[in-house]
This record gives C-alpha cells, sequence and structure tokens, in this order.
C-alpha cells in the first residue's frame, strides 16, 4: 500500500495537516477515534487506530476517487454488520471460528485494509482482547475499514 509509506515518511506537520483534512472531510470517521478516550483507550492505543485512519484516508485521496461524507447512519449500520459478525463467531468451536475468520476476510472488498488493520494491531499487542478498551479500539479500527468498503465510489470498469 502506497499510502502507508507515504503517511510513514511524513513530518509530525504533515501528519496534522492531514488530520485536520481528515476533520475537514470526514469529521465522522475522525470522531469515532476521538471517541475512544471515553472507553478508557489510553493516548498510545488511540494512536494507533488514528494512524490505521491516516493511513486509509491517504489511501481514499489517492484513489482519485471522490468519497461521500461518512455519515453516523453508516458508520452505525457497519458497527452493527461487525457486532453481528462477532456474535456469530463467538457461538462457533475454534475451528470453526478460524473458518469463518478467514471466509470473512477473503469476502471483504477491502482485504489489504483488513489485513493492515490486524499487522498493527498485532504489532502493537492489541490483538487479545482483554479490556472494554481493547475491544473498543479493535471495533472502530474494523468499522473504518468497514464504513471505507461501505462508501467507495464504484467505477465502471473495476479490474483488480
Amino acid at each position: 500500500m502506497d499510502a502507508v509509506l507515504r503517511v510513514e515518511r511524513m513530518s509530525f506537520k504533515d501528519r496534522e495537516r492531514l488530520a485536520e483534512e481528515i476533520h475537514a472531510r470526514q469529521p465522522n470517521l475522525f470522531f469515532s477515534v476521538l471517541v475512544l478516550q471515553r472507553y478508557a483507550a489510553t493516548l498510545e492505543q488511540m494512536e494507533v487506530v488514528l494512524n490505521l485512519l491516516l493511513v486509509f484516508y491517504e489511501a481514499m485521496r489517492a484513489s482519485g476517487r471522490a468519497w461521500p461524507v461518512i455519515s453516523e447512519d453508516v458508520q452505525e449500520r457497519c458497527l452493527q454488520r461487525i457486532s453481528g459478525r462477532a456474535r456469530f463467531i463467538k457461538g462457533l468451536t475454534p475451528q470453526q471460528q478460524t473458518q469463518a475468520t478467514t471466509d470473512a476476510i477473503a469476502d471483504h472488498p477491502e482485504q489489504q485494509m483488513l489485513a493492515y488493520v490486524f499487522g498493527k494491531f498485532r504489532e502493537h499487542g492489541l490483538l487479545g482482547i482483554e479490556t472494554e478498551a481493547q475491544k473498543m479500539l479493535m471495533l472502530a479500527a474494523l468499522n473504518l475499514v468497514e464504513c471505507i468498503a461501505q462508501t467507495a465510489p464504484k467505477t465502471k470498469n473495476r479490474n483488480r
């Protein structure tokens, strides 16, 4: 993902400007990260999700397509979808859970973003969800991906 390299190479000031642009153009996505404070997420944990948002927004911007403002309604629908999947998977055997998770990722329209989320969460020791804050961090990150996938502008010739 080129967006990853672009964001990693940005100075603090450039990241700050990008965050301001996100706040102006996708305020609901921006606030979905800030609200994590209410769930006792530490600033270090929130930074992981904020950096994901910076990368995802940079990818959206680089696509050259115009994204609609992602509304609270879209965020809520996507969060309900994620929560429903999580409840379904929770009731399965460990082997079935692994298969259901693998299938969900394979069928997702934004596989690279999803893989990036899990990679970053693994890198920062956040995959083993043990607290309410960790659960909310994961839900927020997955919801970013879901919302972006849900609102992606359609192109006439989508060659992959």
